[in-house]
């Protein structure tokens, strides 16, 4: 399979980035050394390439109606010019995916959805449309997707804000979390100035078409910015506390087993896809839970590898785990059993066939000083 490349692709080799195969696209894993690339952006700025990103919209006098019928949240609680976190979900109540959604009015919205998910998410909400079009004769809303004309770069960071400023003007310092604003994104370039992220700090994810990318990645730079790679991501964000798709959620984890059941919004609005589902696990009480582990013992726990209790039985499985650089623990999320998922309790990780203790946490790992 051939991969595809962002518009950044050269300036990344450029850079010495090690380039690595991530959602079908050729991304930089690191620069320097993840630890080095982590710790800039906890302390001061970094700047992710994350073009792979889709960038799917939903538009027409019925967008908002659409809108309820496919995610989780309350499109209409939030007001123009604010993004949610959500969920696509299946019939069972599994994830289709993760995503941001951004609100311009109720009837133009952005949905921001995960690099290797893109086709198939685009492919799912056309079909949702269509069946509600079945349902609801003359209905009006376009689904639209423009993953391929978009650029992305994340710029993360307790500094972040003053680069930012510095390139598309001071009126972004009273953008607050979770909204955004289109406008001058540097230089001439129109596009969408976001204050949101993926790595538990606070920074600002700028939208521009391709071909204004490489001249905002340069100017990020040009302003202290250290680029980044997926590596310190995923770091960053574990510490964070938050999901990746396909490691800690996906087509068999609900929301409610996720630790996530605060974007989901049962009540007082329309149903949607996956809503009957979620409405039954929630009065029965989920059968497993997400949770942090802390390694109390030598070892790093890996997606993939058994969490036992202290007989020895299998109780449930780790979806990510690393050695977390700012906060200096071996940390990992897990889904655990009910009965085995109450902070403070012991349980085990199984590496390599030897029982390694470990503590059951509350997420995050990690949150950002105010």
């Amino acid at each position: 399979m051939t991969l595809q490349r962002t518009p950044l692709y050269e300036k990344h080799v450029a850079a010495g980035a090690k380039m690595v195969d991530f959602g079908g696209f050729e991304m930089p894993l690191k620069y320097s050394t993840e630890t080095a690339e982590h710790l800039a952006v906890r302390n001061a700025v970094g700047v992710f390439d994350v073009s792979h990103m889709g960038e799917v919209f939903v538009e027409g006098a019925d967008a908002l109606l659409v809108m309820q019928r496919l995610v989780t949240n309350d499109a209409a609680k939030i007001v123009d010019g604010q993004a949610m976190y959500a969920g696509l979900l299946n019939e069972r109540g599994g994830f289709v995916d993760d995503v941001v959604v951004y609100r311009f009015h109720a009837t133009k919205f952005l949905v921001c959805v995960n690099a290797g998910n893109q086709h198939k998410d685009f492919a799912w909400m056309r079909g949702a449309v269509a069946a509600m079009a079945l349902e609801r004769p003359g209905l009006d809303c376009v689904v639209r997707n423009e993953g391929a004309l978009w650029s992305q770069l994340a710029v993360q960071g307790p500094k972040a804000i003053d680069v930012v400023a510095q390139l598309c003007g001071e009126h972004v310092r009273g953008i607050g979390g979770y909204c955004f604003a289109a406008g001058r994104v540097g230089g001439d370039a129109q596009g969408i100035i976001a204050r949101t992220g993926y790595t538990g700090e606070d920074g600002f994810e700028l939208y521009v078409h391709n071909e204004h990318a490489t001249a905002l990645w340069d100017a990020v730079v040009a302003a202290d910015a250290v680029p980044c790679g997926l590596a310190c991501r995923d770091t960053l964000r574990l510490e964070a506390g938050m999901c990746l798709y396909g490691n800690d959620i996906d087509d068999d984890t609900t929301p409610l087993q996720a630790n996530l059941g605060w974007i989901v919004k049962l009540d007082g609005r329309p149903p949607f896809i996956g809503h009957a589902a979620l409405v039954a696990e929630k009065a029965a009480g989920p059968a497993r839970l997400l949770r942090g582990l802390e390694m109390v013992e030598r070892g790093i726990a890996r997606h993939g590898y058994d969490v036992v209790d202290n007989n020895g039985v299998k109780v449930g499985v780790v979806t990510s785990g690393t050695q977390a650089p700012f906060v200096n623990k071996a940390i990992a999320f897990a889904l655990l059993d009910r009965a085995h998922s109450a902070p403070g309790g012991t349980v085990a990780v199984s590496i390599r066939g030897k029982p390694v203790k470990a503590t059951v946490v509350k997420l995050p790992f990690h949150k950002r000083s105010k």
